[in-house]
């Protein structure tokens, strides 16, 4: 599946929203929640 962005993000903008990503990964976690839309839209973003 490609994924075709619909948006334009800044590199700015990329950083913060993976560093929320991950920020939010890390708190389901620690509640022993799944991670896997978190870690689907990690996988967008840094690519």
């Amino acid at each position: 599946m490609m994924f075709n962005p619909k948006y334009k993000f800044t590199h700015d903008e990329v950083r913060i929203i993976v560093l929320a990503l991950v920020e939010l990964k890390n708190q389901l976690i620690a509640e022993g929640r799944y991670t896997d839309a978190v870690d689907d839209l990690l996988i967008r973003f840094i690519d």
